[in-house]
């Protein structure tokens, strides 16, 4: 069994740790091993990674070996999974899931909770942790590497970009004619931008794309932004209108900058992601800090559930994600690689930033 481990000090640190199966013991009455198929790697990772220890992530996956608890973690991902062995007679071998796994090539879990749509795993370390985040969907059929891979790709951040749709018009764009969001070419961005294009009701704010010069053309071709400038190019903007700004970099710097041209017109400022890390900056001169705040989904998730009903709620992210995903994949090369010595280099290059906006990469361990 193998683990991919990161520093949790310096996550551009990690080691790949082959660990003896019988380091986590035989499975237990109502335990299931499972056998990880492929997972996505995405500047989402990345994130999970950076505020690991403020938000929990290092919580869910802690290495097998208690020795290495104390400096290493597994990076939390999505995708998919198929039951090895079960002692849990709800669920048979061959079983498959979709939903949040280690960087690893198998992992034990106890589920609970079980109905013909999902698990859920209540290993008693993760009892306490964000639901949504211990749900595993039941699938049918067999595994298609084109279909998974996009779906591991694009469901946690099309998700993300859906919870954001729906706090936005909620909150009736806080009376802003303009949306502004930073890091334009990352996939939540996108899907942001396209849930917006869709939208048919309420107000209808103008929705301006920020980017690297070098993605320019790219998230021009995407046709979804009423504008998009490169990051240089900040004082080409509207600073007149009212705005609501969707920050997917974690750049302070950049964030601080906008917050000063807009002034007064900037209505409210939601931090979502960290593109830009290691070059983030979590504060900077000129933040408007009462109109800004950390966008947690899963706490959007569970609100919702708790007004909506976990029914209706599914549907609404249901029909975003089919509409959303075949959109994408007009766009999105999903780039699988076969083999979990491969994630180093991935991992990598999402680190490092230089990964093309237009592809995605999947890890099949």
């Amino acid at each position: 069994m193998y683990e991919f481990q990161a520093s949790k000090q310096d996550i551009r640190k990690t080691r790949l740790v082959d660990v003896p199966l019988d380091s986590a013991g035989p499975l237990e009455p109502g335990q299931i091993l499972i056998d990880i198929e492929r997972f996505a790697l995405t500047a989402n990772n990345v994130t999970y990674g950076r505020i690991g220890e403020q938000l929990g992530y290092w919580n869910f996956f802690p290495p097998t070996q208690e020795a290495d608890r104390g400096e290493w973690g597994l990076i939390p991902t999505w995708g998919f999974a198929r039951v090895k062995a079960s002692r849990h007679d709800q669920i048979a071998t061959g079983t498959r899931l979709y939903g949040f796994l280690p960087m690893a090539d198998q992992w034990m879990m106890t589920p609970g909770d079980i109905d013909a749509r999902q698990i859920i795993d209540i290993t008693p370390h993760r009892v306490s942790l964000p639901p949504v985040y211990n749900r595993y969907l039941r699938l049918d059929g067999a595994a298609d590497e084109q279909r998974d891979g996009l779906a591991a790709l694009l469901n946690p951040l099309y998700g993300t970009s859906f919870c954001l749709c729906d706090a936005l018009q909620q909150a009736d764009f806080h009376g802003a004619e303009q949306v502004i969001l930073l890091s334009a070419s990352s996939k939540t961005a996108i899907g942001l931008a396209w849930g917006l294009s869709q939208a048919n009701t309420g107000r209808q704010p103008r929705v301006v794309g920020l980017t690297a010069d070098k993605h320019r053309p790219f998230v021009e071709s995407l046709n979804l932004y009423d504008q998009v400038l490169s990051y240089d190019n900040i004082g080409d903007l509207d600073n007149n209108i009212n705005t609501v700004i969707i920050d997917m970099s974690g750049n302070g710097r950049l964030l601080g900058e906008l917050h000063r041209v807009l002034n007064d017109h900037m209505r409210w400022s939601h931090q979502v992601g960290l593109t830009h890390w290691p070059d983030d900056t979590p504060t900077a001169e000129g933040l408007i800090e009462d109109r800004t705040g950390m966008f947690f989904a899963p706490g959007h998730i569970e609100q919702r559930i708790g007004e909506l009903g976990a029914d209706v709620w599914q549907q609404r992210v249901q029909a975003f994600m089919e509409d959303g995903l075949a959109h994408a994949s007009r766009w999105l090369d999903v780039q699988t690689h076969n083999g979990i010595e491969h994630i180093a280099h991935v991992y990598q290059s999402l680190i490092e930033g230089g990964a093309p906006p237009d592809r995605g990469q999947v890890i099949a361990p």
